[in-house]
C-alpha cells in the first residue's frame, strides 16, 4: 500500500474503495491497513455503563471514531489506551457499523457530513444489537422525564424494612420527648446501674397497678434519658425483661418478676412525676435511685380502719344509686364490712384469693337472706350486688383490654383470666349461700328480677354517684387532692350515661361505652395537667358504670337448670358492657392525645428522631 499524498485532506480514508470510516480496530490491524507505523491510528475504549447508555453516550470524532463519554474519559492518554487496546470492538461499534449505511465506491464525503449523518442515524433509526444468533431492536429512550414519574407511581418508594427505633414507642405518651444525658462513647459501665433502677421502677408500677403500655413508656424514657440508648423491653403479664445491647459491646440482660399486687395509686403518681423529673433532664441516675427508694417505703395515704370504712360506704351508696332503699344500704354496708374483714383474713392466712373472695360472698349472701327471712329487705339481691362491687377486678380488667389493645397480647391474656376467676370466685361463693338458702328456706325468692329504677331525683343521684366513687378512691389509695377531681369526672360520665339511656338511644349496652369514652378523655386531659397518669382518675371513676347487678343476675340463672341459655346469653351481654367500657377508656385516652402532645415536662413541637 502506498502512502497518503500530503495535499490529500486529512479525514478522507486511505482506501479509495471505501466511502464511510472504518471502525475502530486495534492498533496491529490498524498498522496493517494503513501499511505505516506513523498514521493516526483511532482506538475506542469500552465504557463500563449499561447497555443502552453505552450506546448513546458515544459521540464521533471529527475523522469519524468514537469518543468514550462514560467513566473513562477522565483517564490519563496511556491508561485509556492500555484498557481499550486489548478489548474487543464494543457493542456500540457495531452498533454503528451495522447501522451506517455503505455507499458505493466515488469520492469522499467531508468530516462534518459524515458526523452529521451518523447523529441523525442515531436519533431517527432504532439500534440493532446483536443477541446470539438473532438481533433485536431496541428504541432510543424518549422522555426520560415521564418514565421517571411513572416508575415512581408503580413501584413501592419507601425505604426497606429496618430496625424498629425504640423511642418511637414514646409518641403520644407524655414522656414524648425525653432529653437525653451526655455519656462517653463505651456506655457498659453505666448499663447495669441505669437496668437495675429500670427493673425498680417497673416492678414498683406493676405491684401498684399500673398498665403494661405506661410500664413500657416509663422505662423507655429513663433509660434514653440516662444515657442508654439500645435497650429492649419485654413484658409479659407479670415479669420484665431488659436487653441492653450496645453494637460494640457485651450485652448486658436483666429478668425482674412481680409475684404480688397492692392498690397504691398515690405511690404511682409519685412515680409518674419522678419519670417526668427524668425525662425534663432535671434528676440525676443517684438522685433518682433515692428518690424512688422513699417513694417506695413512703407509707400508704389512708390507713387500715379508713379503707375499710370507705369500702362500706361505698357499697351503701351504690345501692342507693341502682334503686334500692335506705334499709338495704344499710344491709350493704354490714355486709361489706364482712366481706372485706374475711378477705383479710384469708390473706392473712396465705389462703388463695380465690378461696377467701369466695368465702367473702358467701358471707354476704346468707347476711342479705337473713334479713330477707326476717322481712327486713324487700331485695336481697341488691345488697348482695352491693358486696360484690369493691371485689369485682375493675381495674385489672381495663387494663387488660387496654394491652390487648395497644398490643401486648401476652399480658391480655393473662391479666382477662385472673379476671375471669375473680368473677368466677364470686359466683361461687354466692351459688353456695343460694343452695344454703333453699336447703333451709322454704320462702320463694326470685333473684333474677330486674330490680325496680332508682326513683330519687338527678342531683341527688349525682352526689351518691360522686360520694360512692370518692370512697372507692380511698379504698385504691388515691392521694387526697385528686378525690374531688374523680367524683367531677365520674359525675360527668354518670350525666352521659342517663342521656344515653334514657333520652337519645336506649341503649343500656352503648351509653357505659359512651360515658367510658368521655371519662378517659377526661382523665388524660387533666391528668396530665396535675401532674399524674391518667389511669389514676380514670379506674376509680367507671366503677359506677360496672353492670355489677347484671352479672350477678346472669351467674345465679346458669345454677337454674332450666335457665341455663338465659344465664349465658346474660353473662355475654354483662362480659360485652364490661369490654366497651374498658375499650371506651383507650378510645377516649386516645382521642385527648392531640390535645396533651406537648403537655410533658419537657415540650417540644415534635419528636426527634434517634
Amino acid at each position: 500500500m502506498k502512502k497518503p499524498k500530503p495535499g490529500a485532506p486529512s479525514g478522507e480514508p486511505t482506501s479509495p474503495h471505501l466511502a464511510v470510516p472504518l471502525p475502530a480496530v486495534p492498533p496491529s490491524a490498524a498498522g496493517a491497513l494503513r501499511g505505516t507505523e506513523d498514521a493516526p491510528v483511532h482506538t475506542a475504549p469500552t465504557p463500563r455503563v449499561s447497555l443502552l447508555r453505552q450506546v448513546t453516550a458515544s459521540q464521533l470524532s471529527a475523522d469519524g471514531t468514537p469518543v468514550p463519554t462514560g467513566p473513562q474519559r477522565h483517564l490519563a492518554p496511556e491508561r485509556a489506551s492500555e484498557a481499550s487496546a486489548p478489548a474487543a470492538p464494543s457493542r456500540a461499534e457495531k452498533t454503528r457499523t451495522a447501522a451506517a449505511p455503505v455507499a458505493s465506491a466515488g469520492p469522499a464525503t467531508p468530516a462534518s457530513s459524515r458526523e452529521a449523518a451518523a447523529r441523525e442515524a442515531e436519533s431517527t433509526s432504532p439500534y440493532v444489537l446483536q443477541q446470539g444468533e438473532g438481533t433485536t431492536s431496541v428504541p432510543q429512550q424518549a422522555h426520560p422525564q415521564a418514565r421517571r414519574l411513572l416508575r415512581r407511581f408503580i413501584e413501592d418508594q419507601a425505604p426497606p424494612t429496618t430496625t424498629f427505633n425504640i423511642v418511637d414507642r414514646l409518641v403520644g405518651s407524655p414522656y414524648a420527648n425525653p432529653t437525653v444525658a451526655q455519656t462517653p462513647e463505651s456506655a457498659e459501665e453505666l448499663a447495669r446501674p441505669v437496668l437495675l433502677f429500670a427493673l425498680d421502677l417497673a416492678e414498683a408500677m406493676f405491684r401498684w397497678g399500673a398498665g403494661a403500655l405506661d410500664v413500657e413508656t416509663s422505662v423507655i424514657a429513663v433509660t434514653t434519658s440516662l444515657g442508654l440508648r439500645h435497650v429492649d423491653v419485654d413484658i409479659t403479664n407479670q415479669s420484665v425483661h431488659l436487653n441492653h445491647a450496645q453494637p460494640d459491646g457485651l450485652p448486658v440482660s436483666m429478668l425482674r418478676v412481680v409475684r404480688s399486687s397492692s392498690d397504691n395509686y398515690a405511690g404511682l403518681t409519685l412515680v409518674h412525676q419522678l419519670v417526668a423529673d427524668i425525662t425534663a433532664g432535671r434528676v440525676g441516675l443517684e438522685f433518682a435511685r433515692n428518690r424512688l427508694r422513699s417513694i417506695r417505703r413512703r407509707h400508704k395515704p389512708y390507713s387500715k380502719p379508713i379503707v375499710l370504712g370507705a369500702g362500706a360506704l361505698f357499697a351503701g351508696f351504690f345501692v342507693l344509686v341502682i334503686g334500692g332503699s335506705v334499709n338495704g344500704a344499710l344491709a350493704a354496708t354490714v355486709s361489706s364490712l364482712l366481706v372485706t374483714l374475711v378477705t383479710r383474713l384469708g390473706s392473712r392466712w396465705n389462703v388463695p384469693s380465690f378461696f377467701s373472695v369466695a368465702a367473702g360472698m358467701f358471707v354476704a349472701t346468707v347476711v342479705a337472706f337473713v334479713l330477707f327471712q326476717l322481712e327486713w329487705l324487700s331485695h336481697p339481691e341488691l345488697v348482695v350486688a352491693g358486696g360484690m362491687m369493691l371485689l369485682l377486678p375493675s381495674g385489672r380488667f381495663v387494663s387488660a383490654v387496654q394491652d390487648g389493645i395497644y398490643g401486648f397480647p401476652v399480658t391480655a391474656v393473662g391479666r382477662l383470666f385472673s379476671a375471669l376467676l375473680t368473677y368466677a370466685s364470686i359466683i361461687s361463693g354466692i351459688l353456695v349461700g343460694v343452695a344454703a338458702w333453699r336447703a333451709f328456706s322454704q320462702r320463694e325468692l326470685d333473684l333474677a328480677a330486674a330490680p325496680d329504677s332508682p326513683s330519687l331525683p338527678l342531683p341527688v343521684l349525682c352526689l351518691l354517684v360522686a360520694g360512692a366513687v370518692v370512697c372507692g378512691a380511698v379504698v385504691q389509695q388515691v392521694a387526697l387532692r385528686h378525690l374531688w377531681i374523680i367524683a367531677a369526672i365520674s359525675v360527668a360520665g354518670y350525666l352521659v350515661l342517663r342521656l344515653f339511656t334514657d333520652d337519645v338511644w336506649h341503649s343500656p349496652r352503648l351509653a357505659p361505652a359512651i360515658a367510658a369514652v368521655v371519662i378517659g378523655l377526661l382523665a388524660r386531659w387533666i391528668g396530665l395537667r396535675i401532674g399524674t397518669t391518667p389511669l389514676v382518675l380514670a379506674v376509680p371513676a367507671i366503677v359506677i358504670l360496672l353492670p355489677g347487678l347484671s352479672i350477678f343476675r346472669a351467674m345465679y340463672r346458669m345454677a337454674d337448670d332450666n335457665e341455663i341459655s338465659a344465664g349465658l346469653v346474660g353473662m355475654f351481654n354483662a362480659f360485652a358492657v364490661i369490654m366497651g367500657i374498658a375499650a371506651g377508656v383507650a378510645l377516649g385516652d386516645t382521642l385527648a392525645r392531640p390535645f396533651t402532645r406537648d403537655w410533658n415536662a419537657r415540650a417540644r413541637k415534635r419528636i426527634r428522631r434517634r
